[in-house]
């Protein structure tokens, strides 16, 4: 008994030592194993700033629907905490789950990076940015190198950059990990290299946001939580404050990831899309960039090896019921997505998404979809 103790003893020593030697970014993963929707908790944090609050309205058949018991047990399975439909501005139905409510604070996920993409498209509209195809370096002189001096905005924008990223979920070790949980963005992003040929095959990284940010910011001379605050949060009828995680104390914006705010106002940038760019008769983003923004890349090759149908400029894109809805989609199952023919929006927020793809979309986002088109008014 007394060498089981000392060999364990030992065991757990060598742990801890172990433990103590990790990159920082490491020993906070293994300490909250995975990400959480309420991680703005655990992070420094910048707020977007809202102003005149615009409320939506609230339909007359508010919440009337019942939701059978077969769709719910299916919603339910995979943890919701909100569930919203918008129609024509108002409320028709909304739903929270585990303690949330309509005002309770949620992180986005990778739904935030669709909100990147509108602010490229108002700095391009204020001519803080000269085209779409201007290079990178330009903004981040770090990039002006033989290997990424080609790279250009749009081939961020459209997941095509070919840079070095390490999209990788499960490991500790990986540069997503260290994104999520270091300390230094601009060190880890200005040290990526282009290693396959831009702007010809769609890939999914996460560091591609990052680099986007980087360029509003160098652009327009603000972070991304000012600029955001000041050209769409306090332009949309915002009802509170937003938060976006950051690296560090007054670092840099997890842009890729966690802008954190409530379903009701999630809905907006939604509501946004429907109207093409503009709220309340004024332009927020040119209606040109979200008609770019929200439709396929076909120019380049997807996953299939076959043209991009189902992503444009940081917004997914699925075919359901023969329309092209364009939507923004989180880890977790952060969505909110327009349905142009019904003027609508659905917001869907939660804890797990489904693991199974029908089409390139995990398989529950269709569901939500049906739900809602049982819920809409003609």
């Amino acid at each position: 008994m007394k060498k089981f103790t000392r060999i364990t003893f030992i065991f757990f020593v060598l742990i801890a030592v172990t433990y103590f030697f990790l990159p920082q970014y490491v020993q906070k993963a293994l300490i909250h194993l995975t990400p959480s929707i309420d991680d703005y908790k655990i992070f420094n944090n910048r707020t977007i700033k809202a102003d005149v609050a615009e409320p939506w309205g609230i339909h007359k058949d508010y919440n009337s629907y019942n939701i059978s018991n077969e769709d719910r047990a299916q919603m339910e399975a995979l943890e919701p905490i909100a569930y919203l439909v918008i129609q024509n501005g108002k409320i028709l139905y909304e739903e929270y789950w585990d303690g949330y409510s309509e005002t309770s604070l949620s992180n986005s996920f990778s739904a935030a990076k669709s909100v990147v993409s509108l602010l490229i498209g108002i700095a391009l509209d204020e001519g803080h940015i000269k085209s779409l195809d201007q290079k990178v370096m330009d903004f981040i002189p770090e990039y002006n190198t033989p290997k990424n001096s080609v790279l250009s905005i749009r081939d961020v924008l459209t997941m095509s950059s070919g840079l070095n990223w390490d999209e990788s979920y499960s490991s500790p070790f990986s540069l997503t990990t260290e994104a999520y949980y270091g300390s230094d963005l601009p060190r880890l992003i200005t040290s990526l290299v282009v290693v396959e040929e831009p702007g010809k095959k769609f890939n999914y990284l996460s560091g591609n946001t990052e680099v986007l940010a980087m360029v509003v910011q160098a652009a327009t001379g603000k972070s991304i939580s000012d600029y955001a605050s000041e050209k769409i949060w306090t332009k949309i009828g915002s009802e509170h404050d937003a938060l976006w995680n950051l690296d560090s104390k007054d670092g840099m914006e997890k842009a890729y990831c966690c802008f954190n705010t409530n379903a009701r106002d999630f809905a907006r940038f939604g509501q946004l899309i429907l109207n093409d760019g503009s709220w309340n008769s004024k332009q927020i983003v040119s209606e040109k960039y979200i008609k770019e923004a929200t439709s396929p890349a076909k120019w380049l090759l997807g996953e299939d090896n076959k043209p991009l149908s189902y992503y444009g400029y940081q917004y997914w894109i699925i075919n359901y019921n023969g329309q092209q809805l364009p939507y923004m989609r989180g880890i977790l199952g952060q969505y909110i997505i327009p349905i142009k023919d019904k003027n609508a929006v659905i917001v869907r927020l939660g804890h797990k998404r489904s693991t199974e793809y029908i089409n390139h979309h995990p398989s529950d986002v269709y569901h939500y979809l049906d739900i809602a088109e049982k819920i809409l008014k003609p």
